[in-house]
């Protein structure tokens, strides 16, 4: 039905029945026509195989989470390439006054402009693969162009930012003084102490030893064994924290267990072999 529309007007221009869009001559408005037309078949053959493909899909679970890829890739792997472009227009006229030596001359029909009917899946044919290397190449030099840009964007603004740095009062200074926050990332937070190693929102390891670091022992040789400083610990946990973020009880808790786990082991050998310990 697509190409059949697309005869339609390449007849109507043939027959001087095809009305010029405005400030467009009517071999303009013949291209603009037949782009949108083919454009619309690729988007129609390409939603018609979505809908049929399992949830499972692997494609199509990495273009619906955003972590590569589009629908678009699917549907040229699965359903049709569609029309190549070259800077946003249908592969132009070069020698011989048509786009490749296997056409006709001042030949305008989709096949001989560019468009692809195939599928990645299904293989093109030669005069598409060569159609297709045309938009390729195209894509290659834009890519690097962007590339260059986006990078000697980057190396400024870091350029501009290497001064800047935290001072002991908390706010963000340059290095003559200025203030250019009040407080870093409007909330003082470090991301590089955000995360445990596990991946815990917590780090309880340098919590406790940040704790024995700075805080100062106010009982000294307390007598004490680690069941009972662990059972003080665990009811302390449940007293403050009580049924509210279970999961951050738990962690806790885990953590704490192995922690006296660990402690309990430590005593045991000492006991069993005092003479290795000491040594």
């Amino acid at each position: 039905n697509g190409y059949k529309i697309c005869d339609d007007y390449i007849e109507s221009l043939k027959e001087g029945r095809l009305k010029a869009q405005p400030g467009c001559t009517e071999s303009e408005t013949l291209e603009a026509l037949i782009l949108k037309e083919l454009s619309a078949i690729r988007d129609h053959a390409g939603q018609a195989c979505l809908r049929n493909l399992s949830r499972h899909n692997a494609p199509l679970t990495m273009a619906v989470c955003g972590s590569k890829g589009s629908f678009i890739n699917i549907s040229q792997m699965i359903a049709c390439v569609g029309q190549q472009a070259i800077s946003g227009h249908r592969p132009p006229d070069g020698f011989e006054d048509r786009s490749l030596p296997h056409f006709e001359r001042r030949q305008k029909t989709p096949a001989a402009k560019g468009f692809v009917e195939n599928s990645f899946y299904s293989g093109l044919t030669p005069t598409e693969f060569f159609f297709h290397t045309m938009g390729g190449r195209e894509g290659l030099v834009d890519t690097a162009v962007k590339t260059a840009e986006t990078g000697y964007m980057q190396r400024r603004l870091v350029k501009c930012l290497e001064d800047l740095c935290v001072n002991y009062d908390g706010t963000v200074r340059s290095s003559v003084g200025d203030v250019i926050e009040f407080t870093f990332g409007e909330d003082g937070l470090d991301p590089a102490l955000m995360e445990s190693k596990d991946g815990g929102v917590v780090d309880f390891k340098h919590i406790l030893e940040h704790t024995r670091n700075t805080v100062p022992h106010l009982i000294e040789n307390v007598d004490i064994t680690s069941d009972e400083l662990q059972k003080v610990v665990t009811d302390t946990i449940s007293e403050i924290i009580g049924k509210r973020h279970a999961m951050f009880r738990k962690q806790l808790e885990s953590f704490i267990n192995e922690y006296f786990k660990k402690q309990t082991n430590t005593t045991n050998f000492q006991k069993i072999a005092p003479n290795i310990w000491s040594k």
